[in-house]
C-alpha cells in the first residue's frame, strides 16, 4: 500500500523540494569555466549569430566583469581567453577588446544588484519574433519559469554602444529575469551563470513555440495561478544547476578545450 496517495499537493511539493535540494549535485567549474561552458552551450543551441551578443559575469572586485573577446565566436571561447573588464570597458586581465555593446550590460548589474550574469544574444526564432514586435507569449509549462518574468521593449533604440541604450535596457528589464529587445533579441539574467543559462536556453525555445502555434491558430493562455505556481516549482537555484550540468555534460563530449 503506498504511503503517498493520499497526502495533500502543497505536502508533496514540499517533499519533493526538500529531496531535491539533498539530491541534485552541484558543480566545481569555476566562473570562468562556466562561462566558457556557457558559450559552448549556447553555441550548440541555436544563439549562435556570428560575433554578435555578448555574455558577462560578475568579476572578483566591484564595478568587474569577466566577457569574451570581440572577434571571437562563441564555439571559440575558453576559461584561458575570457577578459577582465571595468565599466569603462578597459581591459584588466586578458588580451584583446571587449564588445563595445558590453556597455549596457553595466547599467544592468548597477540596477540590480541581486543579477551576477548577463546573457545577450540573437537566437534564431527570438529575432524572428523581435520583428513582429509582439511580446513573448508563455502557454506552457515547461516555459512558465519566464511566466509574468520577461519584459518587452518595444522600440528599437539602434545600436546598443551608448550610456542611453544601457538606460533603456535597464529599465525595460526592471526586476525581471529576462527581457524580449524588438528588432534585435533577447536578454537573459541570473542570480547565478547556470540560472542565466537555462533562462537564455528557455527564451529561446519559448519563441521557437510561439512561432509556431502563431502559425497553427490563436494561442490560449494558461491560468495566471498556475502559471506563477508553475514559475515557482520549476525556477530553483538547484533545479537551474541541474539543467545546467546536464547541458555542460552534453557539450563537453565535443568541446573539453573550453576548460582550458
Amino acid at each position: 500500500m503506498g504511503k503517498t496517495l493520499t497526502l495533500p499537493k502543497d505536502l508533496l511539493v514540499k517533499q519533493a523540494l526538500n529531496q531535491m535540494q539533498q539530491t541534485l549535485a552541484d558543480n566545481t567549474w569555476t566562473d570562468r569555466q562556466k562561462l566558457a561552458l556557457t558559450c559552448r552551450i549556447l553555441f550548440e543551441n541555436g544563439h549562435d549569430s556570428g560575433l554578435a551578443g555578448q555574455i558577462t559575469a560578475r568579476g572578483p572586485h566591484p564595478g568587474t566583469y569577466y566577457t569574451q573577446q570581440l572577434g571571437l565566436g562563441f564555439d571559440e571561447i575558453s576559461a584561458g581567453n575570457l577578459l577582465l573588464v571595468n565599466e569603462d570597458l578597459e581591459v584588466l586581465e586578458g588580451h584583446g577588446m571587449p564588445n563595445p555593446a558590453n556597455r549596457f550590460h553595466s547599467w544592468v548589474y548597477r540596477a540590480r544588484p541581486d543579477v551576477n550574469c548577463i546573457i545577450h544574444t540573437h537566437p534564431t526564432h527570438v529575432s524572428a519574433l523581435s520583428m513582429l514586435e509582439v511580446p513573448l507569449q508563455i502557454s506552457h509549462m515547461d516555459l512558465c519559469p519566464l511566466y509574468d518574468d520577461c519584459a518587452f521593449l518595444e522600440g528599437w533604440p539602434g545600436v546598443p554602444v551608448g550610456n542611453e541604450e544601457g538606460e533603456l535596457i535597464a529599465g525595460a528589464l526592471g526586476n525581471k529575469r529576462a527581457v524580449l529587445l524588438s528588432h534585435h533579441g533577447q536578454l537573459s539574467t541570473g542570480a547565478s551563470i547556470e540560472e542565466a543559462c537555462v533562462i537564455a536556453q528557455l527564451i529561446e525555445r519559448a519563441a521557437r513555440l510561439q512561432l509556431l502555434a502563431m502559425a497553427a491558430g490563436e494561442i490560449k493562455p494558461i491560468q495566471p495561478e498556475l502559471g506563477r505556481e508553475a514559475h515557482d516549482w520549476i525556477a530553483r537555484p538547484k533545479r537551474h544547476t541541474a539543467a545546467f550540468n546536464y547541458y555542460a555534460r552534453q557539450n563537453l563530449r565535443r568541446h573539453a578545450d573550453c576548460l582550458n
